[in-house]
């Protein structure tokens, strides 16, 4: 995968099984504390899976097989270009001043030189891609992630990280063009590529949780925590971060850059 981060969000995030191990704990056992609404989550994740397995992921599965690996990449860099100001905009809400400068930068490099972002000029420029959300921006300024929640078709969330869906969407250049400049004949249509796409990126850590998971729904869910933390924590978190997914112990923030 080229990007540096197993991104956001939405359209079927499943980007929660980066970083996970597989789970055998039984169905039956008392519910975790991190998920007391579990029931309703589990038919949540089920009505997703069903709709993935059935519809987004053959597609996606066509799109890798028919579409050149280069055109992808483009495609991809497109669709990163458009959701970077969400990056932009908590950078600085974390305190990452100097990142932030960065993150904006490279935001306009590839959007001019790369071409409205299907180039990746940036990088090799010395900018690189960050991953930040408001969901992070607010484990960092000290709100706990205290309930799981699945989100039908969006995927796993928290009660932190769920109200970072609307900032990433208003904060998306797809949003605007659509409601200014091309419309809905072509804002759909892009949308449903983008769906694809992120689909796309997913299929090898979607292989993954089909064959290590003993229990899927645990595993995701797991997964889920563990990363998220690890985001929040810029990928360097205290070791005791990692010993229980469930763990709700008040996070100090990841260090200012």
């Amino acid at each position: 995968m080229r990007h540096s981060h197993p991104i956001t969000f939405l359209v079927l995030i499943c980007t929660v099984l980066f970083g996970g191990c597989a789970t055998t704990r039984p169905h039956d056992q008392s519910t975790d504390p991190i998920d007391p609404y579990e029931n309703i989550n589990r038919k949540s994740y089920a009505f997703t899976d069903v709709i993935d397995r059935r519809i987004v992921a053959p597609v996606a599965d066509a799109y890798i097989d028919y579409v050149p690996d280069r055109m992808q990449r483009i495609v991809g860099n497109f669709y990163d270009n458009l959701a970077y100001p969400n990056v932009v905009l908590n950078s600085f809400l974390q305190g990452k001043v100097r990142q932030g400068f960065q993150d904006t930068l490279r935001f306009a490099v590839n959007s001019t030189i790369g071409i409205a972002g299907f180039f990746d000029m940036a990088s090799p420029m010395g900018l690189p891609q960050h991953n930040e959300d408001f969901g992070q921006t607010l484990g960092v300024w000290g709100v706990d992630a205290k309930t799981y929640l699945f989100i039908p078709l969006l995927g796993p969330s928290s009660n932190r990280d769920v109200s970072g869906i609307p900032v990433s969407v208003f904060t998306n250049g797809l949003f605007y063009f659509g409601i200014y400049v091309i419309g809905a004949p072509v804002t759909v249509p892009l949308s449903i590529l983008g769906i694809v796409d992120k689909r796309a990126r997913l299929s090898g850590p979607m292989r993954i949780r089909d064959d290590a998971a003993v229990e899927p729904y645990l595993f995701v869910r797991d997964a889920y925590l563990q990363q998220r933390k690890h985001l929040i924590y810029d990928g360097d978190p205290p070791r005791e971060a990692y010993d229980d997914p469930a763990m709700q112990d008040e996070l100090p923030g990841k260090p200012v850059r």
